[in-house]
């Protein structure tokens, strides 16, 4: 699975056809929602399956039908955007290197979900666990994904919104 995301990663970077660069980016989200689900994480693969692949990929081609299909060369050298991706690469393996190892029965993460479930209802006053977490722990988090959804809905109707020709409009 990494090989293939690995593949597309390099497809997409080297590829000029913008369509098939929108192609190989729905690609990557369906392989990228394949990992979640594969790492028990389904609420994160379905969301990964629809925003990327299904938002992302009519974003993408609703853009390429008002723009050229071919990229334009860059007109400066590869170095600054090589050395910016190197060092936020390097960043985030430096910030995860202190963590426990995967599926680690003493990390933070395996400890928390029983805390959560015995004081959830006496902290929130909701009922549903899952809810509580998501509405009242998570609250500013699911706030955020529901702004970021919204925005590229509405970005996507503007996008493809297409002015009406003069005189279609009834008066003139």
């Amino acid at each position: 699975m990494l090989t293939l995301i690995a593949v597309t990663t390099i497809g997409i970077v080297r590829v000029r056809n913008l369509f098939a660069v929108a192609v190989l980016t729905s690609i990557y989200s369906f392989l990228m929602a394949s990992v979640m689900l594969v790492l028990d994480a389904v609420d994160v693969a379905l969301t990964e399956a629809s925003v990327g692949a299904g938002i992302g990929t009519v974003l993408l081609l609703g853009t390429l039908y008002l723009t050229k299909t071919e990229e334009a060369r860059p007109v400066h050298s590869v170095a600054l955007p090589l050395f910016v991706a190197v060092g936020t690469a390097a960043i985030l393996i430096w910030g995860v290197s202190a963590t426990p190892p995967f599926g680690a029965a003493d990390s933070p993460v395996q400890l928390a979900g029983p805390d959560y479930i015995q004081r959830s209802i006496a902290e929130t006053g909701i009922a549903n666990v899952v809810s509580s977490v998501l509405a009242s722990y998570r609250g500013f988090d699911t706030l955020g994904e529901t702004v970021v959804i919204f925005t590229a809905g509405i970005a996507i109707l503007m996008l493809l919104k297409r002015a009406a020709p003069p005189g279609a409009g009834g008066k003139d």
